[in-house]
């Protein structure tokens, strides 16, 4: 029934924002707040776009999914119907010692297929992590890709699968602009196929692939359609080996993916236009289509989050929670995310002694959801004057009562909304328990700036003092 309505809302809101001239016919004017009105330079057919333009477009990309309790068992089918003659199968350490990795492996071999294991995934990878991994598949000429495990795990595969398949291409080819090129993925990559076993990063959905880069001391990533994975198997039944720590981290990434995508500054305020469609990015804005995913997200959120992070057994729970994951990843897939993940990559990559529980490092690491959530609070009060009403629905959608509520108080409702959520699932209070003190600020704003893919859908303009006050403020939560 859910799914029904929503799909009926789309088409409804699909109906009703249908632009009435003859060159367009949906343009969502009345779906989003600031969005243009037909203008005249829209219509001139023969003109070419102007890349200083605001965008006017957007595209939805998504893996195909399949979910269920025990789908595991059919991945060996899957390669063997894909033609796949010589497959990898990613994972690590932790995987391997769970009876998931005893259950891919099953499947592979009852179904006879040929492959080999590269269980060297870092936690948390880095640059040098994501070569190692590219140097083995290059090694191993393999026509098939296969990741278990969590978001460290399906990225070093998408990394390895990419620069696999060219293996004259430069490892800064690809990486983000400004750090690396950012240059187009024109060549084919082989089939990947992805199976989570953790409920937070949407990582079977996205095109996206997340590294520290060890020199700058800080994250980055590869960001392009191409190269997400052919299929997401999402099976519930992995929620069960998650430890504590894992889930609630792990939810956070749920949580801010949607909650920044909704509130991400609308895609057709977006400059600049792109030129050619193949330069429209991964990370276009809040829109339609991606809205609805993102809000059913939160509203699963709201009722699952709690219960899976203090009960494992607790399998509706842990299941919703899972799903929510690729629901969200759908979502900011295509919307993107923006200050909570900008900042983030500092937080990760200049972390210097920080050892969470739960997770098998062997190093100093800032799991990725904790990275995300610790500003949370600050960056939406910071966000919410660019559109307070989002930022109230986003509120109600996670239980907070609404009714009385002034579009003034919105960052401070949603903060205090936030709050709550980190304190019940007992997450650090801020940055100083994560080793960072108010000497480390100045760095970390000038390590968030080349995150311009994320930050630049931050719904208000924000300067570097902006910045470094949100990380002033984050240094306690409570």
């Amino acid at each position: 029934m859910a799914a029904r309505e929503s799909v009926t809302q789309l088409m409804r809101l699909i109906s009703s924002a249908s632009c009435k001239c003859p060159h367009h016919s949906q343009k969502f004017s009345s779906a989003l707040p600031g969005a243009h009105v037909c203008s005249s330079k829209h219509h001139a057919t023969s003109a070419a776009p102007d890349s200083s333009s605001k965008e006017y477009a957007f595209e939805m990309a998504m893996s195909n999914i399949r979910y269920g309790e025990g789908v595991t068992q059919e991945v060996g089918m899957d390669l063997n119907n894909l033609g796949c003659k010589k497959v990898v199968l990613f994972t690590d350490e932790g995987i391997k010692a769970t009876p998931i990795h005893s259950a891919v492996l099953d499947s592979l071999n009852k179904n006879n297929v040929n492959y080999d294991i590269y269980d060297r995934t870092r936690v948390e990878p880095s640059d040098k992590s994501f070569k190692d991994a590219i140097e083995f598949c290059r090694a191993g000429s393999y026509d098939g890709y296969l990741a278990v495990g969590g978001g460290s795990v399906m990225d070093t595969c998408k990394a390895a699968n990419l620069y696999a398949s060219k293996p004259d291409a430069d490892f800064m080819d690809y990486v983000n602009a400004p750090i690396g090129k950012g240059l187009p993925v024109t060549h084919k990559v082989n089939p990947m196929l992805a199976i989570p076993t953790t409920s937070g990063t949407g990582s079977e959905t996205t095109g996206v692939a997340v590294f520290d880069l060890e020199d700058m001391k800080a994250k980055t990533g590869i960001a392009n359609r191409a190269i997400r994975p052919l299929l997401g198997i999402v099976d519930p039944l992995h929620t069960r080996y998650m430890p504590e720590r894992v889930f609630a981290y792990s939810g956070f990434d749920v949580l801010c993916h949607a909650l920044e995508s909704y509130t991400a500054l609308p895609f057709n305020e977006r400059t600049p236009r792109p030129l050619d469609p193949k330069e429209r990015p991964a990370y276009q804005g809040s829109n339609p289509i991606s809205d609805i995913w993102s809000k059913h997200a939160l509203r699963i959120v709201s009722k699952y989050f709690k219960r899976g992070v203090y009960n494992a057994d607790d399998m509706e729970a842990r299941s919703n929670m899972h799903l929510a994951s690729t629901i969200a990843g759908i979502g900011f897939g295509n919307a993107g995310v923006h200050l909570c993940h900008g900042l983030s990559y500092p937080i990760a990559g200049m972390v210097r002694s920080f050892k969470p529980d739960g997770y098998v490092a062997d190093h100093p690491t800032v799991p990725h959801g904790l990275s995300v959530v610790i500003t949370s609070p600050q960056v939406f009060d910071f966000t919410a004057p660019a559109c307070p009403e989002r930022h109230l629905e986003g509120a109600e959608l996670l239980g907070a009562d609404i009714t009385n509520a002034k579009r003034a108080d919105a960052g401070k409702i949603l903060a205090d909304v936030m709050r709550g959520y980190m304190h019940d699932m007992k997450i650090e209070d801020g940055l100083k328990p994560l080793g960072y003190t108010t000497d480390d600020i100045p760095a970390m704003v000038e390590a968030v700036k080349p995150q311009t893919r994320v930050t630049k859908l931050s719904p208000r303009e924000k300067t570097d003092d902006d910045i470094a006050m949100i990380f002033e403020k984050s240094m306690s939560v409570y």
